[in-house]
């Protein structure tokens, strides 16, 4: 009975290996779209919201994982020996786990980087074509009280 419930936390190690693999490929893509010249706000959602549902699909994991651990570890840690292979199997997954994560981590932390970069960038141009605008703006209105006769009087000058 053990040896299946270790068997489903095998399982259920390599498929959160899977998702984090595919975590790390939209982490890749979203790197690369904040990269560009011109970044398509829309491109990054969709990358977003399919990372979201992968995110959702790993907390499920682990909230699985942990409950069918809890169930088994007390017979685990009475009979290490007679589940010697499995563990170490387990064990190996995890470090693998951990590993991806800590490498997921790090890629998030460098897109969060180029995410902040990007809206200083756009901020700053919004705030340009204020003062331009209200250079623009200014300009007119001077322009609008002027008198034409003084406007005349400038020309004669000539």
């Amino acid at each position: 009975m053990i040896e299946n419930y270790l068997g489903i936390l095998e399982s259920s190690l390599e498929k959160k290996i899977i998702v984090l693999n595919e975590i790390e490929n939209y982490n890749n893509e979203q790197e690369q779209l904040l990269k560009q010249e011109k970044v398509s706000m829309e491109e990054v959602d969709t990358n977003m919201e399919k990372k979201d549902g992968l995110i959702q699909k790993l907390t499920e994991l682990d909230e699985g994982f942990e409950t069918l651990y809890e169930r088994i570890r007390e017979q685990l840690l009475t009979n290490k020996d007679a589940y010697k292979e499995q563990i170490k199997r387990i064990q190996g997954l995890i470090s693998q786990v951990t590993d991806k994560s800590v490498s997921i981590q790090a890629q998030e932390s460098r897109n969060k980087k180029l995410i902040e970069d990007y809206f200083i960038k756009e901020r700053n141009q919004i705030r340009q074509g204020r003062k331009a605008s209200k250079s623009v703006y200014s300009y007119y209105k001077s322009m609008s009280n002027v008198d034409d006769t003084s406007l005349s009087i400038l020309d004669q000058k000539k």
